[in-house]
């Protein structure tokens, strides 16, 4: 897996079904993330058609957690296809001028703008994949 890091807060990032799991249109899909210290992760998607958004920004302490948290839910819609998901945790908070959408070229050159923007000393990102049928 892709995988940049200073420090090691992301010891783990999957779907809660597994990676490369196989999911139907309109289910729910959970990750499970794990930081080594407290900060703030995003969760970046790469739909199958090369579209790259910001699914959701959280703050999260040491430990284990299922995302998005509480009553919350993410459910598949179109694209059809291999969707692979990256985790963006910076040790402060990210900054609202900048933010991971639209089609890359060069996604560490847009990914260090955004941690530049953050004024994060310590960053990690970890990526996982699934398919949606």
């Amino acid at each position: 897996p892709y995988r940049v890091h200073c420090g090691v807060p992301f010891p783990r990032l999957a779907p809660a079904r597994g990676r490369a799991a196989t999911l139907s249109m309109g289910e729910e899909v959970r990750f499970i993330a794990a930081l080594d210290r407290p900060g703030w992760v995003s969760l970046v998607v790469q739909d199958p058609d090369g579209y790259t958004y910001e699914l959701d920004r959280f703050h999260l302490s040491r430990g284990t957690h299922v995302l998005p948290p509480g009553p919350y839910r993410y459910t598949l819609i179109p694209p059809r296809g291999l969707h692979r998901v990256r985790a963006v945790y910076t040790q402060s908070p990210p900054s609202s001028r900048v933010r991971l959408e639209g089609r890359y070229t060069d996604w560490d050159a847009r990914l260090r703008l955004y941690v530049e923007a953050s004024g994060a000393r310590a960053y990690d990102v970890a990526e996982t994949y699934f398919y949606v049928r």
